[in-house]
């Protein structure tokens, strides 16, 4: 194609010019759609489904329909590009943010919030592989043979969403040692239920609590700063600086997925176990390079060669939030219904048993773990454990409008350990997708390492006598 005709402006060259921007209106038009429908519609806001969620359904719902009649409204690898990239965009700005921990906390609660993460995505993880090799055994001689590694996707889809649900779908699909051919869509059906669990059974959790007299909302801190000042430090550019402020947050934001590209080509070029890992974990590399630059950052404020604060909490949040608000309407409306028919059944049995036995674990930790605040945490983490991190905050905001307790700067600071306890899942993925033999030891592997996280979550109670004299620890709320 001459290099010109491809910027000639009009409906001739539409891929070129203007397919993304199309979308992405679509996107943002269905987005405000949705939150329509939430205000109108009493059950949705009662249930705190996300508008996000419903514009994506709404989206996917509309395209059906058109397709019926020969047009096609959504372009589905553009929704997954888009929520690819969402993925790792809302991850590096959470990370960018500057950790201020407005409760004093306790380093052993910060610790066992990171082991209950970790120990979460393994039991997802190995309960999820263990119901799809069975059921791989069970088909693997007929004509329908349901893969065995579909059941891992489980853990990514609750508990990171989307993106990552979408990227690791793809990365099977495209492995042909799993037999699958879910083509993200199967991942991202599992995301879209998590979204619906994390709030549904939140709220239902809220009211039966509240029935029963066990749960009080508490009143809001007054005297708390709100989070939504524009120049929270006093030393941050003003906003009539020659550069608009929220330029330079989206500047850092694309500075750190930048270093991020950079380490995954790297990767790509060493290996081809390297490479195998590079792409499929771009929300991580994203939120490592964030880490790297908020450390130089500081570095450059301690010895006074960078005399302002240039990174703004509120505006990363709307960063981040406008991210994953994209991610989630285009992940809904990328399902391609076709590609899940023949998986309707393990996308039930996972949905289903990964609700349960995440709900179980998350309530039986918070109750040993985290007295005093047992609720918060448990709305937290469930609403972060099914659906994202966002929906873990409009849960435990609806019983602690005011942030008293201090759920939310123990998930602040338990990011890092958490890392680390979820990393041997991460790295297992492309290993276990190579043959059921791999998926077996990985599943051995995610027992292992969820009984051990669980162990020292309930050491208190397994070692009692090395604990007896060892002080419990409970949160009191300071009127």
């Amino acid at each position: 194609m001459d290099y010109a005709s491809s910027w000639d402006f009009t409906l001739a060259n539409y891929d070129a010019v203007w397919a993304f921007m199309v979308q992405l209106g679509l996107l943002l038009l269905f987005l405000m759609l949705g939150n329509i429908l939430r205000r109108i519609v009493p059950l949705f806001r009662k249930c705190l489904i996300p508008s996000a969620l419903l514009g994506g359904a709404l989206l996917l719902v509309v395209d059906i329909i058109a397709k019926q009649f020969g047009f096609t409204l959504v372009n589905n690898r553009l929704m997954q590009v888009i929520t690819y990239h969402c993925l790792a965009i809302g991850f590096a700005s959470m990370t960018l943010k500057t950790e201020k921990s407005t409760h004093k906390t306790n380093k052993a609660q910060v610790v066992e919030f990171g082991a209950l993460q970790g120990g979460s995505y393994m039991l997802q993880a190995f309960v999820g592989l263990g119901i799809t090799l069975l059921m791989f055994l069970f088909t693997k001689h007929g004509d329908k043979i349901i893969s065995y590694i579909c059941g891992l996707i489980l853990p990514l889809a609750y508990g990171q969403g989307p993106g990552n649900a979408l990227s690791w779908d793809i990365n099977f699909t495209n492995t042909p040692a799993t037999q699958f051919a879910g083509n993200g869509s199967f991942g991202l059906s599992l995301a879209s239920i998590g979204f619906v669990v994390a709030s549904v059974f939140g709220v239902l959790y809220i009211n039966i609590y509240k029935k029963r007299g066990d749960l009080q909302v508490r009143n809001a801190n007054t005297n708390s700063e709100t989070n939504n000042q524009s120049n929270e430090s006093g030393k941050e550019i003003p906003d009539n600086e020659s550069v608009d402020k929220f330029t330079l947050q989206v500047g850092f934001v694309a500075l750190a997925y930048a270093l991020s590209f950079g380490f995954m080509c790297l990767l790509g070029k060493i290996s081809n176990f390297t490479n195998s890992i590079a792409w499929g974990f771009n929300f991580l590399w994203a939120s490592l390079a964030a880490m790297l630059i908020k450390f130089v950052v500081n570095q450059l404020r301690k010895r006074n060669i960078m005399e302002r604060d240039y990174i703004n909490n509120y505006q990363m949040d709307r960063i981040s939030g406008f991210s994953f608000d994209l991610m989630i309407v285009a992940g809904v409306a990328a399902i391609e219904i076709n590609d899940i028919k023949n998986y309707i059944l393990p996308i039930v049995v996972l949905s289903v048993v990964g609700t349960v036995v995440t709900y179980i674990y998350i309530r039986l930790v918070a109750k040993e773990c985290f007295k005093g605040f047992e609720h918060e945490f448990f709305l937290m983490s469930f609403g972060t454990m099914t659906g994202t991190a966002s929906n873990g905050m409009i849960l435990m905001k609806e019983i602690d409008p005011g942030l008293r307790t201090p759920t939310s700067s123990l998930y602040i600071l338990s990011n890092f350990p958490a890392m680390v306890m979820i990393a041997p899942l991460l790295f297992l993925l492309s290993f276990a997708g190579k043959s059921p033999t791999n998926a077996i030891i990985a599943f051995v592997i995610f027992f292992v390492l969820w009984s051990a996280y669980t162990i020292y979550l309930f050491r208190r109670k397994i070692f009692k006598k090395r604990y007896k004299n060892t002080p419990e620890i409970v949160w009191k709320d300071e009127q």
